[in-house]
């Protein structure tokens, strides 16, 4: 089992952990979301696999520099 990380926005590939020790949901605080950003942010996959769905800091930069982007469901087409 591996957890990876792409950008809801761009959906660029930001990571994978795969360190068993790191796997553990409390150490990487996905147990401090709540029910409804867990629903929004993590998915399992069919390969076993969590992925789990934030923002790259290009999407992060984009967003800063136009905060009307954030009324929008998808501004990157």
């Amino acid at each position: 089992m591996a957890i990876c990380y792409y950008c809801r926005h761009c959906s660029k590939d930001i990571g994978t952990l795969e360190d068993e020790e790191l796997l553990v949901s409390s150490k990487l605080g996905l147990d401090q979301l709540t029910d409804e950003e867990q629903q929004q942010m993590i998915h399992y996959g069919s390969d076993g696999h969590v992925h789990v769905r934030v923002t790259c800091e290009h999407c992060e930069e984009a967003l800063r520099q136009n905060p009307h982007f954030h009324e929008l469901d998808r501004w990157i087409q």
